[in-house]
């Protein structure tokens, strides 16, 4: 096959870049496939299944190996692994990015899109055109941790043909990082499956706790809370990640009444157990665009918060269903339980505007026509 064959073959390829382990990017993978039907859609990724996560591709996604480090690293998710981790990456860092040309030169015009700032980093140095979708740390926090880590967001960021973002909050963290404007787009939630499994014949009994058992998601805090109210409810916890040292302070803490799901095995399993829920909770220390808190408000709970920018951008039938709780107040579990017991009540119905700005296809297909010159 000539050069020109090749090139024209590629024209209407998109190739993802990132974590296969992140449900994040395969759900953006997955969807832009549904949409994209006339297209051939890839998912270029170093990591696949290790540290314990729970492998989520299967035979009908089609993967394209980067050098994959999954051997070299630990069995479970911990501090150390989290370290250990970094070295990895970054020893094979030169590696990726001539994987990364090579991939290019295979498919010379295809719509690179790199999830999470390593793999803008890599674009950068493998010097492609890419799109690029940091996530919320990456640009609120470890730039100022850092000054190599700032240096390498600038010029990754700069050198990105467009930057799509899922909050104000990044789009103006990115504009003071480096004066570069981004886009901003939900990325939306899998709207047609939740109505699916959600059912208003169910019964609202439970209280969960919906974020990964990081420090950074004030686990500790909320069973605190749950110990000093006056209900003292059962609490239902799963989550998707987790620090192992953070995990077993957490499993120290819980009562013989509450109930440990660990990580549900698909989102489905969420569906489920939110669909049961009266009560959900994700009080952080920052956040961007939780997507869990969507999800919940969209399986019919009420999501208890602390107050986090993002709130003043939901519609106004999803904002009904947040509470927003001051932590200093010793009595928020029992006035947040109080506010849950009676917004359940009503069944959530999603306004015109909640679906055209949280439904994951909605948003996708704005993505494909703006982005990767897809028409319908």
């Amino acid at each position: 096959m000539n050069d020109i064959d090749r090139s024209q073959m590629s024209e209407n390829v998109i190739i993802f870049l990132g974590n296969a382990r992140d449900f994040h990017a395969i759900d953006w993978y997955r969807m832009i496939k549904k949409i994209c039907l006339n297209r051939q859609v890839l998912f270029a990724t170093d990591l696949i299944e290790s540290e314990g996560h729970t492998k989520l591709v299967n035979d009908e996604d089609h993967i394209l190996r980067l050098v994959n480090i999954d051997k070299l690293l630990l069995n479970s998710q911990t501090s150390f692994g989290n370290i250990w981790r970094n070295v990895i990456k970054l020893l094979f860092f030169p590696l990726q990015v001539l994987k990364l040309k090579r991939l290019a030169k295979q498919y010379p015009n295809a719509v690179f899109h790199a999830h999470t700032m390593y793999y803008l980093f890599i674009s950068w140095l493998a010097n492609i055109k890419y799109i690029g979708s940091p996530q919320g740390d990456e640009i609120l926090i470890r730039p100022f941790q850092s000054k190599l880590y700032h240096f390498f967001s600038i010029k990754a960021l700069l050198a990105a043909e467009h930057i799509i973002v899922d909050s104000m909050n990044l789009k103006n963290g990115i504009k003071k990082l480096c004066g570069k404007e981004a886009d901003v787009i939900q990325y939306g939630i899998d709207v047609a499956s939740i109505q699916q499994i959600v059912s208003n014949k169910f019964d609202r009994e439970l209280i969960v706790s919906i974020r990964a058992l990081y420090p950074l998601y004030r686990i500790e805090e909320i069973l605190d809370g749950r110990d000093t109210s006056k209900s003292k409810s059962p609490i239902v916890m799963f989550y998707p990640f987790w620090e192992q040292h953070y995990k077993d302070i957490i499993l120290a803490k819980l009562k013989p009444t509450d109930t440990h799901l660990g990580r549900l095995p698909s989102k489905n399993d969420i569906y489920q157990v939110l669909s049961k829920s009266k009560m959900a909770i994700s009080i952080p220390m920052s956040d961007s665009s939780p997507r869990s808190v969507y999800e919940s408000i969209f399986c019919g709970c009420c999501v208890v918060v602390t107050y986090n920018p993002w709130i003043e951008s939901v519609a106004a039938c999803m904002r009904e269903r947040i509470f927003v709780v001051d932590l200093k107040d010793q009595d928020w579990f029992d006035k947040a339980l109080d506010y849950s017991n009676e917004i359940v009540k009503k069944p959530y119905v999603p306004s015109k505007e909640a679906l055209e700005l949280f439904d994951q296809e909605c948003s996708m297909r704005l993505v494909a026509k703006k982005y990767y010159n897809f028409q319908e």
